[in-house]
């Protein structure tokens, strides 16, 4: 620095980095970047990186006192909220007459929303004109999910009993109760399925159960619409397996899955390619992780039970009620196991929601 340097000038030589330096540090601030020497809190789908199951101040004070096995309102929601802040918790379960106005799903084609098919949509809910659980549940002020999963690992563990107790029993596609009872339990509360994978045999069905419709393609509303006004099932050349041709349920019976739930698995929690919105390869969630999805926003407490696949047994049965080995697994098209695990666990260490077979 030369002897005849302003004082202007030297301040201003001083300021200047302190400055920018300010700059970056609030920047980064207010942008939630990690300033320069400190960790980020959050991984690139903006979940906790420190998955502590150790309850906060505040949810401790509002959970903490309630007795051993009553139901905690609120809590699944308020535990995601807690580890995954763009959390929001009311999103409608199923699609009613209003679904035009959900604007995370009206602009994508199924399976990630429902555009080019309002029109067979309104039909549809025209007819079946029931949009809820059923009044018993609906008006319950706490409701603790299940989510069955299909997985072998409930084989000969004797849950059956214990997955009755819940308010909502959930089960995935064709997965049978009768005859497994024992371990899988009698109760079915709703059934998620789609054409490929609903039960094909009518006196399979279980009573009492709705009948939940998700889509993964334009073609699936047709079989849909067939299925609700009781049509000869025809135009079948889309679908990559032999579908049902009768679904023993009354309209009212019938509702279709808000898609909002496969879009946000997919894309905010499990962070599979968005691929401009479209079905693509590895990019579709499973339905059981979409099942999972919705109920962390429509229910208080959620568990789990039969999931998780272990590559490191290949002898161990794959589903619960059929012999295939787990080595029958070959790399999916569709979805990525790998990464849905990922989000699964997150959700088990942080004690969102808890898994009974200790398969995730």
């Amino acid at each position: 620095m030369t002897d005849d340097m302003k004082p202007t000038h030297m301040l201003l030589f001083v300021l200047c980095p302190t400055l920018v330096l300010g700059f970056i540090y609030y920047s980064s601030r207010k942008l939630h970047l990690p300033a320069w020497g400190q960790k980020t809190l959050y991984d690139k789908q903006g979940f906790l990186l420190q998955l502590d199951a150790k309850l906060s101040p505040e949810l401790t004070y509002k959970y903490g006192n309630l007795s051993e096995g009553v139901c905690k309102p609120g809590f699944a929601a308020a535990k995601m909220k807690a580890i995954y802040p763009k959390f929001l918790k009311l999103v409608p379960m199923f699609l009613d007459r209003n679904f035009k106005r959900l604007a995370k799903v009206n602009n994508y084609l199924p399976p990630f929303g429902f555009k080019t098919q309002e029109r067979i949509i309104d039909n549809i809910l025209s007819y079946t004109k029931n949009y809820g659980l059923g009044e018993p549940l609906d008006s319950l002020s706490c409701k603790r999910c299940i989510i069955v999963g299909n997985g072998g690992i409930l084989s000969n563990k004797s849950l059956g009993s214990r997955i009755d107790e819940y308010d909502v029993v959930v089960r995935l596609n064709e997965a049978p109760v009768f005859g497994y009872d024992k371990d899988v339990g009698s109760k079915t509360t709703l059934r998620i399925t789609y054409p490929e994978g609903a039960i094909q045999k009518p006196d399979v069905y279980e009573r009492d159960s709705l009948f939940v419709f998700s889509a993964f393609k334009p073609l699936d509303f047709k079989w849909l619409k067939q299925m609700v006004f009781k049509e000869k099932l025809k135009g079948t050349e889309g679908f990559w397996k032999s579908v049902a041709h009768h679904v023993p349920r009354e309209a009212t019976e019938i509702r279709i899955l808000n898609p909002f739930f496969i879009q946000e698995a997919a894309f905010q929690f499990i962070g599979l390619p968005f691929n401009n919105g479209l079905m693509g390869k590895g990019n579709i969630p499973t339905l059981g992780t979409v099942a999972i999805t919705m109920a962390l926003h429509n229910c208080d407490e959620v568990a789990v039970a039969g999931f998780g696949y272990d590559m490191n047994t290949p002898h161990a049965p794959l589903h619960y009620y059929e012999t295939v080995k787990m080595s029958a697994i070959k790399e999916s098209w569709t979805h990525n196991i790998a990464r849905e695990k990922e989000f699964l666990r997150k959700l088990v260490r942080a004690n969102v929601i808890a898994d009974l077979t200790n398969g995730i």
